[in-house]
């Protein structure tokens, strides 16, 4: 690695612009801001993927590995990615930043506590909820009906334990007992309002239009009602920042956020990508899982509060998550099976079409594996070119930059013959019902949608308060099209199920709940965590 400063002056920033955090990790000034508000924008990419199977099929490091070509090749670029989330790196994935020699670092650090903004935004959505529930204990001036609490509490970790709790029990003097619940860090609203800020006067406002509460004559409470957006902002003064690191080849990465994309709007903050745009000729973002999520929410989402226009878009795809989804058992996917895999490419093919409706160019990078065979190869390649789409077969894991040259290259000439006429997917003044079944027809390729009873009430209720006209974010599973993850490939003949709508104000989306969703997941049976491990020295192992 080298010297933090020395990436930031690569990049021509000096001085008080950068507050390094260590040797190898640091925080970008809001001065930087400022000074860097004239330069011409560059070129936005997105990474994106098809369904995956359960253990991801390397979109991250494909990012840092196109990232580390496009260096190659002589093109100046910056990485904008997430940061990682501890739930993932201690449950199923392990490290979450990237793989092979395509690798953001430190990696121990950035896995880990990185440089603090989870544990910020953590507390600050817990500060939230304590004075929440300080407020009905201290006489419940507002009138606040107990049963009608609409924030929860979070941890950035994996713990189904805490899904439905009983809060206040003990007497008097230990609160308002009352149900609760958790749910992970980066599925709250207060990490998805740090990712869409603009600047802390913004995160301020946005935090005090957190809905928390009814009264109980059906009034709404937000967060500035009950005082707390001052103090939260207080805590997240830094965590705005975004953080400066650096690829295993020393390509400039700024990460920054890290919302799920299953359960949030999946996509890295709006200043490190709107920096990044103006310190690199190419910035090369992800949004999380299939393009049916991340990538939905990137364009329908950040795209459009942010007035972003990415020029191209890049599916990663493996040739096992394809036989995966032409319905091989996960035991038998380093086989040889182009039956299967043909069958499955009909997932590739509906996400190549998802994108081109929003207008953006896409090329396909298949993400080769060990076990991948020639024959197999030469099924996607016959395919996409079938398709008129480019597809390139990247060794990114094995060869860092390398094994990505002609990934970037190919984005670049699709970017220079054609980038597209990027536009959203709904009107965002269309009734919510509309919109989300404009999503769930065109996107998912459903027959139509259903509602409970309950995801019926709350729409009234988010219409009447006046947040009809804001985009939907839409809570799915990541390994299917539809809300069943057992539906692989592409499903046919079922409808989309919404059993809860809530309000994100501060956010400025309605999160739609579909099927069984759980926003706090729970650790697997062999979780990562058993296989990580720190010596005498503080040498950690087992993060990748």
């Amino acid at each position: 690695m080298l010297k933090i400063t020395e990436i930031a002056e690569n990049l021509g920033i000096r001085g008080d612009d950068i507050e390094p955090y260590g040797h190898y990790k640091a925080k970008l000034s809001e001065s930087l801001f400022r000074k860097t508000a004239a330069n011409p924008d560059g070129k936005l990419i997105l990474v994106t993927a098809i369904n995956p199977t359960p253990a991801g099929e390397g979109k991250t490091t494909v990012s840092v590995g196109l990232a580390e070509a496009m260096a190659k090749i002589g093109k100046n670029a910056i990485l904008a990615l997430r940061e990682p989330s501890l739930g993932p790196v201690f449950g199923i994935k392990g490290g979450a930043a990237g793989g092979g020699y395509a690798q953001v670092v430190p990696m121990e650090d950035i896995n880990l506590h990185f440089t603090g903004d989870m544990h910020a935004i953590t507390a600050a959505n817990n500060l939230l909820c304590a004075m929440l529930d300080n407020h009905m204990q201290q006489g419940n001036e507002l009138n606040i009906d107990q049963r009608r609490i609409m924030i929860d509490r979070c941890l950035d970790m994996n713990d189904r334990a805490l899904r439905n709790v009983i809060v206040g029990l003990g007497g008097k003097v230990n609160g308002v007992p009352r149900q609760d619940s958790f749910r992970i860090t980066v599925a709250s609203e207060v990490m998805a309002i740090l990712c869409l800020s603009s600047d802390l006067a913004d995160l301020k406002k946005r935090l005090g239009s957190v809905l928390v509460a009814y009264t109980y004559d059906g009034k709404p409470v937000f967060a500035r009602d009950i005082g707390a957006d001052g103090a939260m902002t207080a805590l997240l003064k830094d965590a705005l920042k975004p953080n400066l690191v650096q690829t295993l080849e020393n390509t400039p990465a700024i990460m920054h956020g890290g919302p799920f994309a299953n359960i949030a709007h999946g996509c890295n903050s709006m200043r490190a990508t709107k920096l990044a745009l103006k310190l690199a000729d190419y910035c090369i973002t992800e949004a999380g899982f299939g393009a049916d999520l991340g990538a939905e929410k990137f364009f329908d989402i950040k795209c459009r509060f942010g007035g972003l226009k990415p020029s191209c878009a890049v599916i990663v795809a493996t040739i096992r998550a394809l036989k995966y989804n032409g319905g091989v058992p996960k035991s038998e996917l380093t086989a040889e099976n182009t039956a299967a895999l043909e069958k499955g490419i009909v997932n590739l093919k509906t996400h190549i079409e998802n994108v081109r409706k929003f207008g953006v160019p896409v090329v396909v990078a298949i993400n080769r594996f060990g076990t991948d065979t020639e024959a197999e190869i030469a099924v996607i390649e016959n395919f996409c070119k079938n398709m008129g789409v480019e597809v390139s077969l990247t060794e990114i894991f094995a060869k860092g930059g390398e094994g990505g040259r002609e990934l970037a290259q190919k984005v670049c000439d699709v970017i220079a013959k054609d980038e597209g006429n990027f536009r959203c997917l709904y009107d965002e003044k269309l009734p919510i019902k509309d919109k989300i079944n404009k999503i769930s027809t065109e996107i998912y390729r459903a027959d139509g949608v259903n509602y409970t009873a309950a995801a019926e009430k709350a729409i009234k209720e988010i219409e009447a308060l006046g947040f009809a006209e804001t985009p939907v974010c839409v809570a799915k599973t990541q390994y299917s099209l539809s809300d069943d993850p057992t539906k692989l490939g592409k499903p046919e003949n079922f409808r989309i199920t919404v059993r809860d709508v809530k309000l994100s104000a501060g956010a400025g989306f309605v999160v739609v709940y579909t099927g069984d969703i759980m926003i706090m997941p729970g650790l697997p049976k062999s979780p990562a965590a058993l296989r990580i491990d720190c010596d005498n020295d503080g040498c950690i192992s087992g993060l990748f």
